[in-house]
């Protein structure tokens, strides 16, 4: 098996691809040992390492953050044999499920008035920034919308990156706004 890796705009994630789909649908974000080992075997492993905060899976990747005092040259080699031990075993990825994503009913928040405009945002962030953030190794998914503010939530790469600031003030506000007037703002919960 052999496991390609890709850096991210965010130094302290790195990417990892098994070759392999790794969710066949929606993505998991792990920032604690416990919930991680408790839904996910792989994040689990990859929690036991020292220097590791954080795991995001995607369709094809899976992300992982460190410390900022752990070198990635000591981290690397444990990750990938923690990924390749993870895939030869047949474990499944996740053991529950839904576990570590983002259930969609009830945390969505916006006016019945602006439905319109919701289904517009949903649109544009699914089909032209979200394929853009995967390839960053991370995700964005809408949370709301409020008297012209679009709420979004960054999750993989994307959270704690020093250029996530940049990525939404210039690039997803700016989207959103030339193709919606209606959105004056973007922020990040």
């Amino acid at each position: 098996m052999f496991i390609q890796t890709e850096t991210t705009p965010n130094p302290a994630t790195l990417k990892f691809l098994p070759g392999k789909v790794v969710l066949d649908q929606g993505t998991a974000d792990f920032r604690d040992a416990d919930e991680a080992a408790a839904q996910s075997p792989l994040a689990g492993l990859l929690f036991d390492i020292d220097g590791v905060t954080g795991v995001f899976f995607g369709y094809d990747f899976i992300t992982v953050t460190k410390t900022d005092d752990t070198e990635w040259h000591h981290l690397k080699p444990a990750i990938l044999a923690g990924i390749m031990e993870h895939f030869m075993s047949d474990a499944p990825v996740m053991v529950t499920a839904g576990g570590g994503q983002e259930e969609l009913s009830g945390e969505e928040f916006y006016d019945a008035d602006d439905e319109s405009i919701v289904a517009t945002i949903k649109e544009l962030l699914d089909t032209r920034v979200r394929p853009a953030v995967a390839q960053d190794g991370g995700d964005i998914t809408f949370k709301g919308y409020k008297k012209g503010t679009v709420f979004l939530h960054m999750k993989g790469a994307c959270a704690g990156c020093p250029s996530s600031t940049a990525t939404l003030k210039h690039g997803i506000q700016n989207l959103l706004r030339h193709f919606i007037p209606e959105v004056q703002g973007v922020e990040a919960v």
